[in-house]
């Protein structure tokens, strides 16, 4: 038996541990935001946060993420100021990626307030866009540290 804790809710599942959390999230507990992208921890695409650090979920057994807090783009509220401002900055265009550049961007802004360009670029690098979104990644990035500190 397998607990998992995920978007502030426990979940009893009979399931082995070296099942991936890519896809008990996905196929057990039908949070589908989170996506396959390559299965190699590469692109991104499969980004959730463990206690509050992005990471790829395709690379994680559910074994290992047992005991920790895990949350999906599910877990982040509508009226969060990233999620604003991907809407506000048109960010998505095919959209598949997106929500693990969400994941991955609530890390950055959750350490620095008010990160530089570079450093947004430097975080956001692992995470890969097919559309090229990568301009309007970065101003959704910055109008959300604004509007954070407001």
């Amino acid at each position: 038996m397998i607990t998992l804790k995920v978007n502030g809710k426990t979940h009893s599942l009979e399931i082995s541990p070296e099942s991936s959390l890519l896809w008990t999230i996905r196929d057990h507990l039908k949070l589908t935001g989170t996506k396959f992208g390559c299965g190699k921890g590469l692109c991104g695409s499969c980004t959730v946060h463990v206690d509050g650090k992005a990471e790829r979920s395709c690379q994680m057994t559910v074994g290992d993420a047992q005991g920790k807090n895990i949350t999906t783009i599910e877990g982040i509220p509508e009226g969060h100021p990233l999620k604003k401002a991907w809407v506000k900055e048109q960010v998505a265009q095919c959209g598949y990626c997106q929500p693990g550049q969400i994941m991955q961007a609530a890390e950055l802004l959750a350490k620095d307030k008010n990160p530089s360009e570079a450093k947004i670029i430097k975080a956001m690098d692992g995470n890969l866009c097919r559309c090229g979104t990568y301009p309007r990644i970065k101003s959704a990035i910055i109008l959300a540290a604004k509007e954070g500190q407001k």
